[in-house]
C-alpha cells in the first residue's frame, strides 16, 4: 500500500512539473531568404528580446547554392526579419546550428 501511494504522489508531482514546463504562447515565425538560403526567424524571449535564426538545410541537397558563412547569414536574416540590428556580442550558436541573438531597435 505504501509503495502504491508513493507512486501516485510521484506521478502527481511529475504531472505538475510537466504542466509548468509548457510554453506560454507560440510566437510568429518569419521566413526570409538571405544569400540564396532560407532562414526561419522566431522570437523566443520577451525580456530581453531574443530571436532564434534557423537555416533550412534544403534536405541536404548537394546541388544547392555555394556555401556561405552561417554567422554572417544569421545576422542578415535576423535584421531582414525584424528590421532591428542584432547585437553581435550577445549572439551564440547551439549544437543544432541555431543562432540566438538580442536585437537593438534604434
Amino acid at each position: 500500500m505504501v509503495l502504491r501511494g508513493s507512486l501516485l504522489a510521484l506521478a502527481a508531482i511529475v504531472g505538475l512539473t510537466a504542466l509548468e514546463a509548457t510554453p506560454v504562447a507560440a510566437k510568429e515565425t518569419k521566413s526570409v531568404s538571405v544569400m540564396s538560403r532560407t532562414w526561419a526567424i522566431t522570437q523566443v524571449a520577451d525580456t530581453p528580446v531574443v530571436f532564434r535564426a534557423t537555416r533550412d538545410n534544403n534536405n541536404l541537397n548537394p546541388f544547392g547554392p555555394p556555401p556561405r558563412l552561417r554567422t554572417i547569414q544569421a545576422i542578415a536574416a535576423i535584421q531582414a526579419a525584424t528590421g532591428c540590428k542584432p547585437i553581435v556580442a550577445s549572439m551564440y550558436q547551439n549544437i543544432s546550428g541555431q543562432f540566438f541573438s538580442q536585437v537593438s531597435c534604434n
